[in-house]
């Protein structure tokens, strides 16, 4: 007599769309909304930033309007600065969130000697917040929540939740894994866009993705399961659809022509006292 059994395994969500970005200096843009942002929005620009060490003179102050801005320190530190009046040093594991609203101008600079490494990511706002007031939050390493080898730095996962209130149902997690560990996310449910982008080392997801790669997975509600190859450094995004166009201007991301014209004219007015002010 043969016996046979019947093995029920978990499907294997599939990756989509792969890339390793443009390079310009020490960031690589990864991801911006003209290809993978239509693809993943709300999340519409993502940089992998990584000095090596060299010194680097950062950004000015520039405008952002329509957008958050999340920043990521994985290693290193840098120097902040913004139009509601925050100043400070932000170091390695800490965060910046920038919810830009109606029009915010912010800028960054060398902190220490040394290397600096990290993601910037940019979030697009509902119509409902997207011409609101602007809301700045520093969080130092001592702030952010972890539940086993994730960091929250925005929504919730496991035990562990973000303070910073998400502007839409988004999860944005920091996760290290020593070579041969493996980590499952399960998305909460509506969470059908998910994507990953590996800052160091190798992780198979099954397939192998390595340091500079972003992978978008198809759209579902299904888990990834991540096994790391060598020490590997990753961020993973997860979020309900954003269902509003992207219009685009200067550092700006709208849901409509209106909406970024009403923005412009409120960044055109801080500039102009920027400039009396003599910080431009």
């Amino acid at each position: 007599m043969t016996l046979s059994a019947s093995i029920t395994r978990s499907p294997v969500r599939q990756i989509v769309r792969r890339s390793r970005g443009s390079s310009h200096g020490p960031i690589t843009r990864l991801m911006s909304p003209s290809d993978f942002g239509r693809l993943l929005k709300p999340f519409v620009f993502l940089d992998l930033f990584d000095n090596n060490g060299v010194p680097f003179e950062g950004f000015g102050l520039h405008p952002h309007s329509g957008i958050a801005t999340l920043t990521y320190l994985a290693e290193g530190s840098v120097k902040y600065e913004d139009t509601n009046g925050a100043t400070g040093l932000l170091s390695a594991g800490g965060v910046e969130w920038m919810q830009a609203g109606g029009g915010v101008w912010h800028g960054g600079g060398a902190g220490e000697p040394g290397r600096t490494r990290g993601f910037q990511l940019w979030i697009a706002l509902p119509p409902k917040l997207e011409l609101g007031p602007s809301v700045s939050l520093y969080q130092g390493p001592e702030a952010i929540q972890h539940d086993g080898p994730a960091s929250v730095l925005l929504g919730s996962y496991g035990s562990a939740t973000s303070p910073i209130e998400a502007p839409s149902p988004i999860n944005y997690l920091a996760v290290r894994l020593k070579a041969g560990e493996r980590w499952r996310y399960q998305p909460p449910t509506g969470h059908t866009v998910l994507w990953v982008a590996v800052g160091a080392g190798a992780v198979t997801v099954p397939d192998e993705l390595r340091h500079g790669d972003l992978a978008a997975f198809e759209p579902s509600n299904d888990a990834v399961e991540f096994a790391a190859q060598s020490d590997a450094e990753f961020v993973v995004g997860s979020a309900v659809p954003h269902d509003h166009d992207l219009v685009l201007g200067y550092l700006a991301v709208h849901t409509s022509a209106d909406a970024l014209r009403e923005a412009a004219a409120r960044i055109s007015a801080i500039q102009a006292r920027l400039f009396q002010a003599g910080r431009l």
